[in-house]
């Protein structure tokens, strides 16, 4: 299923524009420009697992776009109030943006395994444009999005000479909802969808310096679903949520839910609430059959501007460790690995040995206050008890 989704959606380019993202970061060095390749794990670190499963549904991503200097500097300024000067850093790292994304399928791996090959692309190729003819279609959908006021697109859908460029906000929630009418080509996406996290690391440091060193860091997220991005500071190793989960009986989504579409709110056998008795996160890309009925694709998109080395790191988990884990425990994990790719090992390593069988993932992205955290590992007595409870249980399960 997945791959005859990719294969027909792989003949329909959405943007004419050429790609112009890699798998690299540029770093200013005395001899020059080099390159450092984001798959390093001492850059980014990943760790992933399908657990007992016969299929793996989580996906991820990572590339450096290439985006409108214009559009960066606009976005500093409105989230930061910074006045960023794209000429102080150079036409080579100007436009330059780290894009990490993680991805969490669900009926199918076919739209995460899309998101995991495409989403990066259309993140960086979305135009102001298009806007336009794709509010066209999401009105179209009927139901929930017959109210649909643009959101974050409302001042580019109706275009004019004076219309700005795109903010990152608006180019997330674009990107995210020209993936729903891409998909809308493909049945399979009637009934498959996934969840996404997607983070943009803009380095506002002149001369131009590496997000993993950057003293000062323009940190973005956009987030549908149940996929998590968590802060770690250096101060006492506090963790930062820069998601909330997006399940049916979330305080965010009942009041958006109920405003709009009443109540549809039901509770399993489990004990488990699910939106139209079907769905636990009611943001998601995919599952189009119940886009009429309030299940968006529209991202909530935080910002948060890092400062010098006040941040040791950045960990993205899927649910599958996110379940066994705290947000607490999973920055605590990390704290003393050797690079990041350690870390990425040790956070799934815990889960799966508190017995965690479902698909998991963790990524970590280290930042310029990494190795430094300051003040007690706050969770490891707790985590100390759980293992020993976890291996207690797995004995009695074998006697």
């Amino acid at each position: 299923m997945a791959l005859r989704l990719l294969q027909s959606l792989k003949s329909r380019p959405i943007f004419p524009n050429y790609a112009k993202y890699h798998d690299y970061v540029r770093v200013t060095t005395q001899g020059g420009v080099i390159r450092i390749p984001l798959a390093s794990p001492k850059v980014i670190g990943v760790a992933n697992s399908r657990g007992n499963r016969s299929h793996q549904e989580d996906f991820y991503a990572f590339a450096t776009l290439s985006l409108n200097p214009e559009e960066l500097q606009i976005s500093v300024k409105e989230s930061h109030n910074i006045d960023w000067d794209p000429k102080g850093v150079g036409d080579a790292f100007s436009s330059q943006a780290v894009f990490i994304g993680i991805y969490d399928g669900h009926g199918g791996s076919a739209v995460s395994q899309y998101m995991r090959q495409e989403f990066h692309g259309i993140f960086e190729s979305v135009v102001k444009s298009s806007i336009p003819e794709l509010f066209t279609w999401i009105k179209g959908l009927g139901g929930y999005f017959k109210r649909f006021k643009g959101g974050a697109l409302a001042p580019w859908v109706e275009l004019s000479e004076n219309t700005p460029p795109l903010d990152l906000e608006a180019r997330a929630t674009e990107a995210f909802f020209e993936v729903d009418r891409t998909l809308s080509v493909d049945g399979f996406a009637q009934t498959c969808g996934a969840t996404a996290s997607v983070a943009i690391l803009h380095s506002l440091d002149a001369p131009a310096a590496p997000f993993f060193s950057a003293k000062r860091v323009a940190l973005t997220v956009a987030h549908c679903g149940d996929t998590r991005v968590i802060l770690c500071s250096t101060n006492g190793g506090r963790a930062v949520p820069m998601t909330e989960n997006h399940h049916a009986d979330a305080h965010v989504e009942t009041i958006r839910l109920r405003r709009m579409m009443g109540s549809s709110l039901i509770t399993d056998s489990f004990g488990d609430s699910r939106w139209m008795g079907a769905l636990v996160n009611t943001r998601c890309v995919g599952d189009l059959r119940f886009k009429k009925f309030g299940v968006t694709p529209e991202p909530e998109v935080r910002t948060k501007l890092l400062e010098g080395k006040d941040w040791a790191y950045l960990v993205f988990v899927s649910d599958g460790i996110s379940s066994m884990l705290s947000d607490d425990e999973v920055v605590d994990l990390a704290r003393d690995a050797q690079d990041p790719k350690d870390a990425a090992d040790k956070i799934l390593a815990f889960a799966q040995e508190l017995g965690g069988d479902d698909n998991a993932t963790a990524i970590v992205v280290p930042l310029a206050g990494w190795g430094s955290i300051r003040g007690a590992d706050k969770t490891k007595d707790l985590r100390e008890y759980r293992r020993q409870q976890a291996v207690g249980s797995e004995r009695q399960r074998r006697m």
